[in-house]
């Protein structure tokens, strides 16, 4: 399997688990929002349309399972390219790292949660590190469970 789609696949997998994982807990009242519903929130907006509840969460899923396949792939071919070992547990966390801190400083900012996600909360930014740290222990593992496979990175 090529690279950049064992990190898609990868990345998908982690992300989708993340979004749900999110979305789980707002509906728990445990967070204050749900990624699933910013993402689709922000697509509805954009094309200056209510959209329906279900329509939100399904393009917020969608966009979640995309971007986060994306990322995956990014991570993997960047590390191949470099010559790094994409198995380095350091290196995937200093990945989901800069992951954590481009929501909080960029994607939440213009999706219109604010600067740290403070629209969805004061916590907001303890909610998107417990998401980042389960999805890259995901990310690790599912990525490890490939090259278990014989899959080549």
């Amino acid at each position: 399997m090529r690279t950049a789609l064992v990190g898609f696949l990868t990345g998908a997998a982690s992300g989708v688990v993340m979004g749900f994982a999110s979305h789980i807990s707002f509906k728990l009242r445990l967070f204050k929002s749900s990624l699933i519903v910013i993402d689709g929130s922000f697509f509805f907006r954009t094309l200056k349309s209510p959209g329906s509840p279900l329509l939100i969460f399904g393009t917020g899923l969608l966009i979640h399972l995309v971007t986060s396949g994306i990322f995956g792939a990014i991570y993997v071919v960047a590390a191949d390219f470099l010559g790094l070992n994409a198995l380095s547990f350091p290196l995937v966390s200093l990945y989901v790292l800069f992951l954590w801190l481009s929501m909080l400083f960029i994607a939440l900012p213009v999706s219109g949660e604010g600067m740290l996600g403070r629209k969805s909360g004061p916590l907001a930014w303890l909610e998107q590190l417990i998401l980042h740290i389960l999805f890259g222990a995901l990310y690790y593992l599912i990525l490890k469970g490939f090259l278990q496979q014989g899959t080549t990175i």
